[in-house]
């Protein structure tokens, strides 16, 4: 597995793809099926953190838009 935080969330949404394709057309044997899915397992949890830092920086800037916005009508 390549380092992580270094590929695209796009990247890592594409491997996930593949990898669900082969585990559902079961084209692995076990172990490899195995292989895939704890990588699977690790690319979500990056993906799902990358999401969550995201979603904390769109709130932390629709705050920062809300409370300009009082200020300037405030001020009016």
């Amino acid at each position: 597995m390549k380092d992580l935080q270094k590929q695209s969330f796009e990247a890592l949404i594409e491997r996930l793809e593949e990898i669900s394709s082969q585990l559902d057309n079961n084209e692995a044997g076990l172990e490899e099926s195995l292989k895939m899915f704890e990588e699977g397992i690790a690319l979500t949890k990056e993906c799902y953190s990358r999401l969550n830092k995201a979603e904390i920086k769109v709130t932390e800037l629709k705050n920062d838009l809300e409370r300009s916005i009082k200020i300037e009508v405030q001020q009016d």
